[in-house]
């Protein structure tokens, strides 16, 4: 990581707060997708936000320069950093009264990376890379194909990070141009940046897939390993886009902001209770991870079929559940959608949205429901005058009460024995989503164990 670089100083300083910055690897062509998705809903609002860009190069900024002066009429300023090729400051987008160049020297640390900050008064969104130096490539040597260079960074949604990258961003800027550093100061600061929406992050995240999804079905490279492997950074952040988006809602629900990485372990010891194999509990971890992700229902562009539009696209054995239908569209999270979908069934048949009855209801499933309602009442009792009591044993009470009806009662039982263990001071293995590297939550034998499922 270059010293100086605004990668580096955002490095710094997270690095010993509660929740350090986790860096990954992204090809281009993942970039390319990212940044347009992000770029394409500053165009479908009318918010006027602030947009802060690097393109390392002046010839890159020009690829996209036509592309920016639509974006212009969207936002209240943007400011573009790149090193000064032909034609840099000539393009009309160039002399339009809200867009700004910052000539970077070539020795700038930050002319080696790749920037898109978005400040809106509804949301932030941010891509921040720094491409791979020659010692980083390593012996394989130099990417042949621009397809397959390399940046080290991440993407995010969240306002403090955004904000932080943008303060540092500015400063950098200063050092070319105070007065525009001043104004984009001005213009930052009259924005009051909060957590957005569930619906608006599901838009975002919806652009995100598609073009993602886009870049996987259009990729053509000669030789296989290296597409496989392009377009497996791909497929990864296509799950990340999922995780970005439950960890959002969990942190906007101030009475409950653990929910998805409480629920994931919870399940995950069930599982381990009951002795299930590992890629079963690896997929139960990832299933609790995504449970709450229902506000998806909002992003209709990816619950359409590309080659019907209005045409929803529909599973076996999978009820037009929003949420899960959403997961649906990649092939690697079916059997995910499945057990999230089939959550709210109940034991004796009269739950949602299929009415199976006892063992028709997918094992997985019957997991998740319980753990997801025994998080739920522990948080509950936290914000309420019970939280000196024993709230674990609270909960689990309340759980009974619903055995044979709502939930497996031999369930009820492996709960029990959960309780036992926290009552005596077990841990939950609580940990975060790994985003950089999502690979990990996906087992490639997860498309051949179907669920099975009694209609």
């Amino acid at each position: 990581m270059l010293q100086g670089s605004i990668l580096q100083q955002l490095e710094t300083a997270y690095r010993h707060s509660n929740r350090p910055i986790r860096f990954g690897v992204y090809y281009k062509n993942t970039l390319v997708a990212l940044c347009h998705a992000l770029e394409d809903h500053i165009l479908s609002k009318e918010d006027q936000p602030i947009v802060i860009t690097c393109f390392q190069r002046g010839k890159w900024y020009l690829q996209e320069a036509q592309r920016y002066a639509d974006i212009a009429k969207c936002s209240r300023e943007i400011a573009i950093m790149a090193t000064s090729d032909a034609g840099f400051a000539e393009h009309p987008t160039s002399q339009l009264a809200n867009v700004d160049l910052v000539p970077l020297q070539t020795s700038d640390p930050v002319s080696q990376e790749w920037h898109l900050m978005i400040l809106s008064p509804q949301y932030t969104s941010m891509v921040i890379c720094q491409e791979l130096s020659d010692e980083d490539y390593g012996v394989t040597g130099l990417p042949g194909s621009d397809l397959e260079r390399k940046f080290y960074g991440m993407w995010t949604f969240e306002p403090d990070v955004v904000l932080k990258a943008a303060e540092i961003a500015i400063a950098h800027i200063e050092k070319y141009n105070p007065e525009l550093a001043q104004k984009l100061t001005q213009h930052k600061q009259a924005i009051k940046a909060e957590i957005a929406s569930p619906e608006e992050i599901g838009k975002v995240v919806s652009l995100v897939i598609d073009y993602l999804k886009s870049g996987e079905n259009t990729l053509s490279y000669p030789t296989a390993t290296r597409q496989n492997t392009l377009s497996s950074n791909l497929v990864s952040n296509e799950v990340q886009a999922f995780l970005r988006m439950a960890q959002l809602i969990d942190i906007a629900d101030i009475q409950n902001p653990m929910a998805a990485a409480e629920v994931a372990a919870i399940a995950e010891i069930i599982g381990q209770l009951l002795d299930l194999p590992a890629w079963q509990i690896k997929r139960l971890r990832l299933a609790g991870l995504l449970h709450r992700i229902d506000p998806l229902q909002q992003t209709e562009s990816i619950l359409t079929s590309p080659n019907k539009p209005t045409e929803q696209v529909a599973g076996p054995s999978c009820p037009l559940v929003p949420g899960a239908q959403v997961l649906r569209t990649m092939p690697q999270l079916r059997a995910i959608a499945q057990i999230i979908t089939h959550q709210t069934e109940w034991w004796n048949g009269t739950g949602e949205p299929a009415g199976l009855t006892g063992e028709e209801i997918p094992l997985e499933s019957r997991i998740l429901a319980i753990a997801a309602d025994f998080q739920w009442r522990v948080s509950q009792q936290k914000y309420s005058d019970q939280s000196g009591q024993n709230i674990f044993a609270n909960a689990l009470e309340q759980c009974r009460h619903q055995q044979s009806t709502r939930f497996d009662p031999k369930l009820i039982d492996t709960l029990s024995l959960l309780v036992m263990g926290l009552q005596q001071g077990l841990d939950l293995p609580i940990m975060s989503p790994k985003f950089s590297s999502s690979m990990w939550l996906i087992d490639s034998r997860w498309n051949s164990q179907e669920l099975k499922i009694k209609n």
